[in-house]
């Protein structure tokens, strides 16, 4: 005999699956949702408590202050690049200038050399002249002692006057002579 408390189900056995799956799918996603979201909030929460945390003060005034201290390097190294620059200029303005400073006294020290040239032979004809006007006087002066010596003889008392007047004429001709010299 056939038992009398069997129930036959009306719906196929895959359909209360279906309908039953479906229910509990929905209800394990939602859980899980809740899940991710309480996680997701708690470590929001301590993220939030490390990031007002002294320590991550302390780091966050170390990163600005190190940004602010790299900001100012780099201003104070663009400034002495462009310091830098300029000496170079300078250097390279003041290398021409005593590169056309040499030029110049090189060509002064040849003009200089040319004009000492010069003056060495204007010396050398002029101590020609001066050895030629200095035997001229010696000869002069000879002639005038010999003269001077015969008109002692000729006349002893008119010899003292014109011994002081041969004198004379003979200052003017050494003074003749050296006015040719120059």
């Amino acid at each position: 005999m056939a038992p009398i408390l069997y129930d036959y189900c009306k719906m196929p056995m895959g359909d209360i699956w279906k309908e039953d799956g479906d229910k509990r799918c929905k209800l394990v996603i939602g859980i899980l949702g809740l899940l991710v979201i309480v996680l997701l909030g708690v470590l929001l929460i301590f993220f939030i408590i490390k990031a007002n945390s002294e320590a991550c003060q302390d780091g966050l005034r170390a990163v600005m202050e190190c940004r602010n201290v790299t900001y100012l390097l780099q201003q104070e190294l663009a400034e002495a690049q462009r310091g830098f620059r300029d000496a170079e200029a300078q250097a390279v303005t003041c290398n021409q200038t005593v590169m056309a400073l040499m030029a110049s006294l090189d060509a002064e020290k040849a003009q200089g050399r040319k004009k000492v040239e010069e003056l060495e032979g204007e010396i050398t004809t002029l101590n020609h002249k001066l050895q030629d006007a200095s035997a001229e006087v010696e000869r002069l002066r000879r002639e005038n002692h010999v003269l001077n010596a015969r008109i002692a003889d000729t006349d002893s008392a008119s010899s003292q006057d014109s011994s002081c007047a041969a004198e004379p004429p003979l200052l003017i001709l050494l003074l003749g002579l050296s006015a040719l010299l120059l």
